[in-house]
C-alpha cells in the first residue's frame, strides 16, 4: 500500500493523452517550421552576432543588431525570438531572463510582456509534456526531497490547487524550472497548471521587461529585483494563497 504523499511510481499505460500528444507535436513542428521561416526570409548577412546571450553585455551587442532588422523584419524576429525562448523554456537551458529583457528593450513595455508570457507560458507547457513523457528520472535523480515536499503539498491543497500554484508562480519558494518538470509528476493538471503559469508569470515579466527598455543603466541581473519588487511578488503571492489558508483553518474548526 502506497504512504500518503508519497509519489506514485510510473503508471503501465502511455502517460500522455492524445490531446497531449497533438499539444507536444504542434510544438516541435512549430520549433522546426519557425527557424525554416526565419532562415528562408531572412536577407543574406552577418548572423555571427546570434548567440545566447550569457551576460548584460552580451545582450546589449545583441540588441544592437536586432534593433536594425526588427523594424523591417519584424514578424521574423518575433517568430525566432519566440522559437528560441520556447526551445530555452522546453529543455531548462539558463539565460531566459536575457530573452525577457531583451524582449524589452526591442519592443517595449506592453508588446514586450504579451511576447514573455506567451513565449514562457508556452515553453512552460512543452516542458510539462515533455516531462510526463520521460522526465520521471530526471526528477527523481536531481530533486528527489523537492519532488517530496511538493507532492506533499499538491495533496493537501487539492480542493484549492490553483491558489497554490499560484502563489509558487509569484514567489520563489520553488525554481519554475523544478514546478515544470514536477508539476506533470505529481499529477497537477494541465489546465490549472497552464493557468497558473499564464497569469502568475505576468508580474515578474513585468518588472523585467520594463527594466529591458534602460538597459545600459543595468550594472547586473540582480539590479531587476530590489526590495520592492520582491516584497510586492510576494504581497501577490500571499494574497492568492489565502483562500487556501482560510478554508484549511475552516475544515479543521468543523472537524472540532
Amino acid at each position: 500500500m502506497e504512504m500518503e504523499g508519497e509519489v506514485r511510481g510510473p503508471k503501465s499505460r502511455f502517460p500522455l493523452s492524445f490531446w497531449e500528444v497533438a499539444g507536444a507535436s504542434m510544438v516541435v513542428l512549430g520549433f522546426l517550421l519557425g527557424l525554416l521561416c526565419v532562415y528562408l526570409t531572412m536577407p543574406a548577412s552577418d548572423y555571427s552576432f546570434l548567440t545566447l546571450p550569457r551576460s548584460l553585455e552580451d545582450l546589449q551587442v545583441l540588441r544592437d543588431h536586432l534593433e536594425i532588422y526588427t523594424s523591417d523584419y519584424t514578424v521574423q524576429v518575433l517568430v525566432g525570438y519566440c522559437v528560441v525562448y520556447i526551445f530555452m523554456q522546453t529543455f531548462m537551458i539558463p539565460g531566459t531572463v536575457f530573452m525577457s529583457l531583451l524582449a524589452g528593450a526591442l519592443f517595449g513595455v506592453f508588446k514586450g510582456v504579451a511576447l514573455v508570457v506567451f513565449a514562457a507560458t508556452a515553453g512552460a507547457s512543452s516542458c510539462y509534456f515533455l516531462s510526463k513523457l520521460i522526465g520521471r528520472p530526471l526528477v527523481f535523480s536531481l530533486w528527489p526531497d523537492k519532488l517530496s515536499f511538493f507532492q506533499a503539498q499538491v495533496a493537501q491543497r487539492r480542493k484549492r490547487l490553483l491558489n497554490y500554484m499560484l502563489f509558487l508562480r509569484l514567489t520563489p519558494t520553488l525554481p519554475n524550472t523544478f514546478i515544470n518538470v514536477a508539476s506533470p509528476i505529481v499529477d497537477v493538471p494541465y489546465h490549472i497548471f497552464l493557468l497558473a503559469t499564464f497569469i502568475g508569470l505576468i508580474p515578474a515579466a513585468f518588472i523585467t521587461v520594463r527594466a529591458g527598455i534602460a538597459l545600459g543603466d543595468l550594472q547586473s541581473v540582480g539590479d531587476l529585483y530590489d526590495f520592492n519588487s520582491i516584497a510586492t511578488l510576494f504581497l501577490i503571492g500571499v494574497v492568492s494563497v489565502t483562500p487556501t489558508l482560510m478554508s484549511k483553518n475552516n475544515s479543521e474548526r468543523l472537524k472540532e
